[in-house]
C-alpha cells in the first residue's frame, strides 16, 4: 500500500441488499427480524427506491440495512437484479469528511464511480468505490447529514 493517508472510517454505515419489491422486502424484514424503517425515499440520480431499516431504538448510530429496488430495468439496481438476482450489493462505511476520504481512495489508486460525492440516502454526501478496486465489492462512503 501506498503511504497515502486512509479514508477515516468510523463504523459501518449499513449494508445495501438488492430487492425486486421494496414493500415486499421492507415487510419481510419487519416480520422476521424486528427491524424498523427509519426512512424511505426515491433516489432518481441512482434509479432506486429504498428503505434505511434499523434495530428497534436505534437513534440512526448503528449499522442499518439499505433495501434498493429499481426505478426502471437499466438502472445499475435493476442491471444488477437480472445478473445476480437479490442479494448483498454494497458494503458503505460512515465517514467525517467524505471529500477527504473520496481523495484519501484515489490517492491509493483505486477508482470511484463520481468525480466528487453526490447526494445520498437521509441527506447524506456519498462517494462509491469501484468494486475492480475493491476487492470485488461495491463500498460506499458515507459523511452523515450533519443536521
Amino acid at each position: 500500500m501506498s503511504d497515502h493517508a486512509a479514508a477515516k472510517v468510523t463504523a459501518i454505515d449499513h449494508v445495501g441488499i438488492a430487492v425486486p419489491d421494496l414493500d415486499e422486502a421492507i415487510a419481510f424484514y419487519q416480520e422476521t427480524f424486528g427491524l424498523v424503517v427509519s426512512a424511505t425515499e426515491v433516489n432518481e440520480q441512482q434509479g432506486v427506491r429504498e428503505a434505511m431499516l434499523r434495530a428497534p431504538g436505534d437513534d440512526g448510530s448503528g449499522t442499518a440495512i439499505q433495501l434498493l429496488a429499481p426505478l426502471t430495468p437499466d438502472s445499475t439496481i435493476g442491471k444488477f437484479l437480472a445478473k445476480r438476482g437479490p442479494g448483498l450489493q454494497q458494503l458503505a462505511y460512515r465517514v467525517e469528511d467524505v471529500d477527504q476520504a473520496s481523495d484519501a481512495i484515489r490517492g491509493k489508486g483505486l477508482d470511484t464511480l463520481y468525480d466528487a460525492p453526490v447526494h445520498g440516502t437521509e441527506n447524506s454526501r456519498v462517494q462509491f468505490i469501484h468494486p475492480k478496486s475493491a476487492g470485488g465489492v461495491l463500498v460506499e462512503l458515507v459523511e452523515p447529514d450533519k443536521h
